[in-house]
């Protein structure tokens, strides 16, 4: 198989993780108008959970139902006691707070589990490769395409197919609308947030069998979660799902191409964007 194709292949992989990682950052702005940079954490915290649970012998199928449930279940906590009460404060309260969080999870997972990383092996059933013809590719890769397409799917149909997605999208161009209508906005906001920080906890998840585990991982994932978003555009879901798939891809290709140049040219991709379009690929204009 191509060298190439094969790296467009796993780039799409990879893209469809960055998707699940940078939709709940994208949706939580585009709602709450809050910049999370706590969000890497729950990355991290999902990820770890997955370890922890395979260790006390959780199949994975269910850790990938526990980690990001328990990791909303948190997120759900910290919105309801401590964000709601300072998003009335200036934004550089909410970058102290979110940044601190961020800091004290990722110390209690080095004093937890330790500095050094550790791996995750995926089971059984997607151990090994799949050939078809030259079509050579593991089976896990493969598995995190098709279940990362259905998660992207489930998501739109909630936003785009439900009564909370109309809320969320009404609140998103006015929260003294929805507040008028009679409906619970606290409510809401914690609700969404709780499942921005779960689809993060998935994605750390499913990394987890290919990247491996280690502390310093959600401050890596927070970079790339707002380089997606900035070139898809802040508060979009289909902004979300290409920008993922675009910096995945050209990570990937890059990698080949030129190794040592892989990150520094998704943020010149990004600096283009923002050159060409200032709000993203599927950015509004304020």
């Amino acid at each position: 198989m191509n060298i190439y194709l094969l790296q467009i292949v796993n780039g799409i992989g990879i893209g469809m993780l960055y998707f699940l990682l940078a939709v709940g950052l994208s949706i939580v702005f585009g709602l709450l108008r809050f910049v999370n940079f706590a969000h890497g954490a729950f990355f991290l915290l999902g990820a770890y959970l997955c370890f922890q649970l395979g260790e006390l012998g959780m199949s994975f199928w269910w850790t990938l139902l526990a980690a990001p449930l328990t990791v909303g279940a948190f997120a759900w906590l910290v919105e309801k006691f401590v964000l709601r009460h300072i998003y009335q404060l200036p934004h550089h309260f909410h970058i102290l707070f979110t940044v601190g969080l961020a800091l004290v999870l990722q110390e209690a997972v080095i004093s937890y589990w330790g500095p050094l990383g550790n791996n995750i092996s995926p089971p059984d059933l997607l151990q090994g490769v799949i050939v078809a013809g030259d079509f050579v590719y593991p089976k896990y890769r493969l598995f995190v395409i098709a279940f990362t397409a259905v998660m992207a799917l489930l998501l739109w149909w909630l936003l785009e197919g439900t009564r909370l997605g109309s809320i969320v999208r009404a609140g998103s161009e006015s929260t003294e609308m929805v507040g008028l209508l009679g409906l619970n906005i606290d409510r809401i906001f914690s609700l969404v947030f709780a499942l921005g920080a779960a689809t993060a906890g998935l994605a750390g998840a499913l990394a987890g069998p290919i990247r491996g585990v280690e502390p310093f991982m959600g401050v890596e994932a927070l970079g790339i979660a707002f380089v997606v978003v900035v070139i898809g555009g802040l508060g979009s879901f289909f902004g979300a799902l290409a920008g993922g798939i675009l910096v995945g891809v050209l990570q990937s290709l890059m990698s080949t191409i030129w190794s040592e140049g892989a990150h520094l040219m998704i943020y010149i991709a990004m600096a283009a964007v923002m050159l060409l379009r200032p709000n993203g690929l599927f950015g509004r204009a304020s």
